[in-house]
């Protein structure tokens, strides 16, 4: 028996395909690689390449948004001679990162305009005019805003002068321009995210990458919030040194910067001071802190981070409670924005964790919906192969074990699925009454345990065919479930076609030329043996595999058993047992009777 078409491992064979399928992606070999049909092949959507590219961009992003507060830190004040002065080695370094990171934008830009576009499951836009313009009307404007040098620009001219008490509502200017910029990023960064997470079809997965997002916006707003708390304790105390050189005469503003540094600031230690403060001249409120500790006047990164990140993490966790603020009305503010972003970020959370529980919930009942289902399936499939009680009870014992760990189970094809000794156990119920219909089998127990034993399940759909009049007979098939057409077509030389079918049922077979093939081969060969020298295979040949007269197909879905060509032979060849031996003789003597006696009706 031919097997045509695609059989899976179980045997299951989905359709009758006689044209190979092409290896290639559709695109010609020649032009791989230089046309622009082939750039957007590979920048497909859905394409390997593009999913790739765009889990670096998260990463990018993740990275550029980590960066941006470094910026903040950038100002440090001489508690000595009362000055500011800007960390020069910080700023090279955040600069370059910055630098790297927008690049990333760059080039993401870049591919905005090249990509095709999925505007649907199945709508994939390709033309070059579309796709720009369904760029420039989306995320084009976001995308240019967040790339902007802002910070690296404006931060080191907020305190690179200092010229009188009107150049801080400038500075307070300049501060809301490098906060607005930091929104299109975040914003950005949390579009790329929801795309990456949107391709992904693992509840599970999507579940964790959802929590871990969510740890990282604390972890982010904690330290943005704890660089601007450095950098408004900054401008708190810059802002005290104008208001005091306003009341001392000779005092010189610019003289605040460390470069141009002059004259006598010993009057700052009264008006402007931390250690004690003098609220009733100037109250700091929560910037007294990063006064007192020294955390404004030290170049020493990583200290003076940590510090601000925990104040951040600190108060954002306990929603600014703690927090005892003067009357300026931008701190109050900055308290307010504290408060609500905590409460925004835990709301987030509690969201997440709730959709998770239904989820949970959801996917709970859908798994145990399935294995009913499924042991429904398999309980059907018992009973129509009339399986005792006994072997029942063990594949449901099993099925169900099975589904607990969640292993996927062909409920209509259990037997693969299950042990070894069991399937021999079913194997035995199932073939043994079909292998005692076939001649000179019933009475030889020995035998049939053996072919038993090499019966290999298969699995066809309906109107499948399963071997072609003309093709080599290579299984000889024991039907279990369903019905096959059996059938013949002959002409008469002059057109006239005429075809006989025959209908096989559960419980029947039919290529039964394969046993011909294997025990008369096997025991013509032995006769070739002359003065103790083979002149012939001692084993029946697969090149002699015997031409099937009919062609069998399926009417339904059809289960059953098949003794395949190379297994008859395996048993054939190996002698395992006298039974083989003496089957073979049976058969011999058998066939050779029927001939005589065809040949003497002949006469």
């Amino acid at each position: 028996m031919s097997l045509r078409g695609h059989r899976k491992e179980n045997g299951v064979r989905n359709q009758d395909i006689e044209k190979q399928v092409p290896k290639d992606d559709g695109v010609d070999p020649r032009k791989k690689g230089t046309t622009r049909e082939t750039i957007l092949h590979n920048l497909n959507p859905d394409g390997k390449y593009l999913q790739m590219w765009n889990m670096m961009f998260v990463v990018s992003c993740t990275i550029a948004v980590s960066v941006d507060p470094l910026f903040f830190y950038l100002p440090v004040i001489n508690e000595d001679n009362k000055c500011l002065a800007l960390d020069d080695k910080l700023k090279i370094t955040t600069i370059c990162l910055r630098s790297v990171t927008d690049m990333m934008y760059v080039l993401n830009i870049i591919l905005q305009f090249l990509c095709p576009v999925k505007l649907a499951r199945t709508m994939i836009v390709k033309d070059a005019w579309l796709i720009a313009k369904t760029y420039l009307s989306s995320y084009f404007l976001m995308d240019i805003l967040a790339i902007l040098p802002i910070p690296q620009v404006l931060v080191p001219i907020i305190f690179s002068e200092m010229r009188g008490s009107k150049f801080l509502n400038k500075r307070k200017f300049l501060n809301a321009v490098v906060l607005f910029q930091y929104v299109p990023r975040v914003l950005r960064l949390y579009l790329s995210w929801w795309k990456l997470n949107s391709n992904d079809n693992n509840l599970a997965r999507i579940v964790w990458v959802k929590a871990a997002f969510n740890f990282f916006l604390y972890i982010l707003a904690s330290h943005v919030l704890g660089a601007f708390w450095y950098l408004f304790s900054i401008e708190r105390e810059t802002a005290c040194w104008h208001i005091a050189c306003t009341k001392h005469i000779g005092c010189n503003p610019s003289s605040f910067k460390c470069q141009h540094s002059l004259g006598n600031h010993t009057f700052l230690n009264d008006y402007c001071s931390v250690e004690p403060p003098n609220t009733k001249l100037f109250d700091f409120g929560i910037f007294l802190d990063a006064l007192q500790s020294g955390t404004v006047a030290s170049k020493d990164f990583p200290r003076k981070f940590a510090y601000c990140f925990w104040w951040g993490l600190r108060n954002l966790s306990s929603l600014g409670q703690n927090l005892q603020t003067s009357t300026y009305i931008w701190e109050n503010l900055f308290a307010v924005l504290i408060s609500v972003f905590g409460l925004l970020l835990f709301l987030y959370f509690i969201g997440n964790l709730q959709t998770y529980m239904q989820l949970a919930t959801q996917r709970s009942e859908e798994i145990i919906r399935s294995m009913k289902f499924k042991e429904r399936d398999v309980d059907l499939w018992i009973h129509r192969n009339e399986l005792p009680r006994d072997i029942k009870k063990e594949i449901m014992s099993n099925i169900t074990h099975i589904l607990e760990e969640k292993k996927d189970v062909d409920a209509e094809k259990p037997l693969p699925h299950l042990p070894r000794e069991l399937r021999k156990k079913i194997k035995n119920h199932l073939c043994k009454p079909l292998l005692r219909k076939v001649p000179l089998l019933e009475k030889n127990e020995q035998l049939l345990q053996l072919i038993c034993d090499h019966l290999k399940p298969v699995y066809y759909n309906e109107h499948s065919y399963i071997v072609r009049e003309g093709e080599p007979l290579d299984a000889m098939l024991f039907i279990t479930q369903g019905v096959v057409w059996n059938f013949i077509t002959t002409g008469n030389g002059e057109g006239i076609v005429t075809s006989k079918a025959q209908c096989i049922e559960k419980g029947n077979f039919f290529g039964q030329e394969l046993l011909d093939w294997g025990f008369m081969k096997g025991k013509e060969t032995e006769k070739e043996l002359v003065d103790g020298e083979l002149k012939g295979s001692p084993v029946p040949n697969l090149s002699e595999l015997p031409i099937s007269t009919k062609t069998a197909k399926t009417h339904t879905k059809v289960e059953g058993f098949a003794l395949m060509a190379n297994d008859l032979r395996t048993i054939v060849s190996t002698r395992k047992t006298k039974a083989v031996s003496s089957i073979e003789a049976a058969w011999w003597h058998f066939h050779l009777e029927k001939k005589n006696e065809v040949s003497s009706k002949s006469a």
